[in-house]
């Protein structure tokens, strides 16, 4: 009798995880370019010499906006314009990262900041 309950059980979890009564069915409209956009995003790097990087290509402090402005696409709103990850050194002045968040803010780019997963305290 254990052995039913169980095999009961266990297919009612494994067809509750199938169904998923969130789902909207629609029948979308047909389009004559089925071409996709991905939207690559832009890597913005600073390293411990406070050197500047977009996308592994070497930049000035003073260049940096005029390079992130080149990488937009002109006429889309935000929301359509590639996000830009930060990757900046740990031992970095946090005033360089206030500098490019601030070129963020202008240029209204949605910006995320890369971070490492931090090690178990025995390893």
């Amino acid at each position: 009798m254990n052995d039913i309950m169980f095999f009961l059980m266990l297919f009612f979890l494994i067809v509750s995880t199938m169904v998923n009564p969130n789902v909207i069915k629609l029948l979308l409209p047909n389009a004559k370019s089925s071409k996709q956009v991905m939207k690559q995003p832009i890597t913005v790097s600073i390293n411990a010499a406070g050197e500047y990087f977009v996308n592994k290509k070497p930049v000035t402090a003073t260049t940096l906006e005029p390079e992130l402005q080149a990488l937009l696409v002109p006429g889309q709103p935000a929301e359509a314009q590639p996000s830009v990850v930060l990757r900046v050194d740990a031992g970095l002045n946090v005033q360089k990262l206030v500098d490019v968040l601030e070129i963020g803010n202008r240029l209204k780019l949605k910006m995320v900041m890369a971070t490492q997963a931090q090690q178990a305290a025995g390893k």
